[in-house]
């Protein structure tokens, strides 16, 4: 168990994925609206259209967080639901009315919300003049995160700037998987993440100089990332691969923030050597100028991150042409066969990975306060009420992460489990399931019923992690219909 009475347990979400209302009281359109409603783009044709309708549910969500027992909320703020055209000429007062509404339920039932200002679902206004590749968004999004500030900041203490830019980057502008579906591998992943941390940052000083002092919050970016086993541990070569992975992965964002203002000495010696070896002019990878890195170094207040597996990474030996984030790595990644498989084939539960990560992060960034922001497992189906897979994982990844505070000495403040309930999983529509309540997608009303998980997470919440005396294979003894009518006070 946790010894530090204020370890703050929570669940997460995101807008484009529950929200719903995609065009309702004025919002505007967003990229990834327009990108569902093309035929073939996502799977089964799915859409956020109406999602979980948590634009119409807020009471619901907030009885399925009091109930949970959990200290916090993680949700994103959605900038066309505020801003229709992108822009603070027009402020939408029904978007504002929405959220204001969700967070003064929170905070009126002790919950603290975590805010994270962009989880992809950019304006199309702003995708329209260039998006996130035009240095004219980073005031832009300045203003946007400003207006949420102000309206919201006397309220919300925990700030989140850009939910996991390292994956934005590579399948939002190399692989051109998500929206705006560039395929531009070799140079516009890197040169996207120079204008992301360049927009984290002016947000960053922007809190610091007008808001910090007054309303007292904490803001940090929330990186993707995922342990990195090298295959053959008594290999040089393969320990530099692995730390090369999440070098490329993790510090793409995080060495500049956390350490010195610049790129991992790594990125910039295999960009830079494959750039000449391709015969052009200058490296891929930009180059942040001393007055830069200067304004980006020391941008974070803590360390969040969403985690759900790991690799195994050996050096490999990658072709020059095309050129590619991919092929800069130069690294060979491949999983252990008798790791359990999910609904998501890039995450199969290894929960060990989550310790050793722990440790990667506190080793290489001065032990930082540590928030895990999302972690879970998803299933392929439509019911999964009796979710013991997802129990085994909640608790053994729980587990490694204690292991980690207790034994290992790492500065660990707080832990999201992804997610509060099943929703829209981007390109994989809503055949993945993820929550700890399970969402009818089938009725109109969108129910929300709880699964095993979820009375199992409240269990840990109440008990500050994971009594000695516990067991997996015990639960409830009321029926799934009537427990939370007993306030979730059962004994697991």
């Amino acid at each position: 168990m946790f010894d530090q009475p204020d370890f703050s347990w929570g669940v997460s979400s995101s807008s484009y994925q529950i929200e719903g209302g995609w065009d309702a009281d004025g919002k505007g359109p967003s990229i990834w609206d327009n990108f569902t409603h093309v035929p073939g783009n996502v799977n089964n044709n799915d859409t956020g259209d109406i999602a979980c309708d948590s634009y119409n549910k807020v009471e619901a969500d907030i009885y399925m967080l009091k109930a949970l027992g959990v200290k916090n909320y993680r949700f994103s703020v959605s900038w066309p639901r505020i801003f229709p055209t992108g822009r603070n000429n027009s402020i939408n007062s029904y978007g504002v009315a929405y959220y204001n509404r969700l967070i003064d339920g929170l905070i009126a039932n002790n919950i603290s919300p975590i805010v994270t200002l962009y989880h992809w679902d950019l304006p199309q206004t702003l995708q329209d003049i260039g998006g996130w590749e035009t240095e004219e968004i980073i005031d832009l999004f300045d203003s946007f995160a400003d207006f949420c500030f102000q309206t919201f900041g006397d309220r919300v203490k925990f700030w989140i700037t850009f939910n996991e830019p390292n994956i934005l980057a590579w399948l939002g502008y190399g692989e051109g998987l998500f929206p705006p579906n560039v395929k531009e591998p070799g140079d516009a992943p890197y040169k996207v993440a120079h204008i992301f941390l360049k927009a984290h940052a002016k947000v960053y000083h922007t809190y610091d100089d007008k808001y910090r002092a007054t309303q007292g919050g904490i803001i940090a970016p929330c990186l993707f990332t995922t342990w990195a086993e090298p295959k053959t541990p008594s290999d040089p070569r393969d320990i530099e691969a692995a730390d090369r992975y999440l070098q490329f992965l993790v510090g793409w964002f995080a060495h500049p923030i956390y350490k010195n203002g610049d790129y991992p000495d790594v990125m910039k010696w295999k960009v830079g050597n494959r750039s000449e070896l391709q015969n052009l002019p200058s490296s891929r990878l930009p180059v942040l100028t001393a007055e830069e890195r200067e304004y980006i170094r020391g941008t974070a207040d803590v360390f969040c991150f969403n985690t759900y597996s790991s690799k195994i990474i050996s050096h490999s030996t990658t072709r020059l042409s095309p050129s590619s984030y991919d092929y800069d790595r130069e690294i060979s990644i491949t999983v252990d066969s008798s790791w359990p498989t999910s609904a998501l084939p890039d995450h199969r539960p290894v929960a060990w990975g989550l310790r050793r990560l722990l440790n990667w992060i506190k080793e290489e960034y001065g032990n930082p306060p540590i928030y895990i922001i999302e972690n879970g497992v998803g299933a392929k189906s439509k019911s999964d009420i009796d979710d013991n897979a997802r129990i085994f994982y909640v608790k053994t990844y729980i587990d490694e992460a204690l292991k980690a505070y207790k034994v290992d000495g790492v500065n660990l403040k707080g832990y999201n489990a992804w997610s509060l309930m099943d929703n829209f999983e981007w390109v994989d529509g809503y055949e993945p399931r993820f929550g700890l309540h399970q969402i009818d997608f089938d009725n109109p009303n969108r129910p929300r019923t709880p699964k095993r998980s979820a009375v199992y997470y409240a269990e840990i919440i109440r008990n500050n992690g994971i009594p000695l005396t516990q067991h997996l294979g015990q639960i409830c003894p009321h029926s799934l219909e009537n427990w939370q009518r007993c306030n979730w006070r059962c004994s697991l």
